[in-house]
């Protein structure tokens, strides 16, 4: 059994200097970083907004009625605000990296990042004209 080292008041200590709590603002790659994170947060409120919508409209005309009511609020917008602002981040963002999670090969030779990224922007924009 080791002892317990014994740290008198003259112990030499290491030097740590001192971190702001928000030294991340100041860095604008871990600001994005941190507001790619904060935008899954959103994703998954929208993904229960979705399935609310769907139970409503299950349940029939009223119930649907109640659930636009409640859309209607101040705070509602404000969040769906908040949201499609998230969402979008995240969309950009997932297209950005698609680049790198994905090395597609033509005739063994590497297809540019821009053509993997445009292709998904022009899907992305079909989709959402087809929506639309």
């Amino acid at each position: 059994m080791k002892p317990v080292p014994r740290y008198t008041e003259f112990h030499p200590r290491w030097y740590r200097c001192r971190v702001s709590t928000y030294w991340w603002v100041g860095h604008r790659r871990y600001l994005k970083f941190l507001l790619r994170e904060l935008s899954s947060v959103f994703v998954a409120y929208f993904v229960g907004l979705t399935l609310w919508q769907v139970r409503a409209l299950a349940q029939g005309p009223e119930a649907y009625e109640r659930f636009q009511q409640t859309l209607r609020s101040p705070f509602m917008l404000a969040l769906s605000g908040a949201s499609l602002f998230f969402l979008m981040v995240h969309a950009v963002t997932w297209c950005n990296l698609a680049p790198l999670a994905m090395v597609v090969r033509v005739l063994g030779r590497r297809v540019p990042d821009w053509v993997i990224a445009g292709g998904n922007y022009a899907a992305w924009l079909v989709v959402s004209a087809v929506v639309g």
